[in-house]
Formats: structure tokens, sequence, C-alpha cells
């Protein structure tokens, strides 16, 4: 750093930012939009959208409290997230299968493991990450 210069700050609210803040309760809506009216949607979506925009939603909020980090860092994060969550629902003990009861803890945490939402999460995320690719939203170097 030059002597007499001062740090650049970062702008709180950044483009990443408010993409994120705009995409994480648009992801939500769309997931439960999908399990609420799952019989009106393609069978496909109904199964399958719901797990995609969760994911989705998990990459926005990393985005937005890891704004420093890569995206690439932020994709392997989300990912790696998304499978310790899915394999936690392998894992019954009392006090967590209360929390998953709740209905905030339910969507978050889910209930019973299947393989078929790796998949899901693996689209959500990239997802994700296209949507800040192209809205050129671009991280600094972490």
């Amino acid at each position: 750093m030059k002597t007499g210069s001062v740090p650049r700050v970062r702008n709180l609210l950044s483009r990443g930012s408010l993409i994120a803040l705009g995409l994480i309760p648009l992801a939500a809506a769309a997931g439960l939009a999908s399990r609420r009216w799952g019989a009106w949607l393609p069978e496909f979506v109904a199964l399958y959208a719901g797990d995609a925009m969760w994911a989705l939603a998990c990459y926005a909020f990393f985005r937005l409290i890891l704004p420093s980090f890569r995206s690439s860092s932020v994709l392997l994060l989300t990912l790696a997230f998304s499978l310790l969550i899915e394999l936690s629902q392998l894992w019954h003990p009392l006090w967590l299968d209360r929390i998953r009861q709740t209905l905030i803890g339910g969507l978050l945490l889910g209930f019973g493991f299947r393989g078929s939402d790796l998949l899901c999460y693996l689209a959500g995320a990239l997802a994700g990450w296209g949507v800040f690719a192209l809205a050129g939203s671009r991280p600094e170097k972490l």
C-alpha cells in the first residue's frame, strides 16, 4: 500500500450484494411454489425444483456474506454445505429431529436422504454461478 493512500472500502450494496439480496427470496419463493403447486407442474419440476432452488439460495447467501471469495470457491462451498446437509439426513438424534419438525428447520435441513437431491444441488449451485457470471458480478480474488 502506498504511503498516504486510503484503503479501498467495499461498497456494501455492490452489484453482487444486490443480486444476492434479490435472488435469495426469489429462489425461496420459487422452491416453495414448486412444492405447494406441484400438482399443476410437470412431475420433473415438482420433484426437483425445490432442491435446486434451495442450492441456488445457498449460493446467493454465500456470495452475500463472502463477497471477496472467488465464484469457484463459493460454488465448492455451496456443494460441500449441501452435501453435509443431505448427509445429516441420515442422522436422527432426537434434538435434530425436533428441529426438523419446525417449519424453518424442515426447510433448511430436510427430512430424509435422497441421492437425487445431490444432482439438484449441483444444478442449483451452477445456476447461481451462472446468474452472477451473466450479471457481471466479479468478486475480488481470494
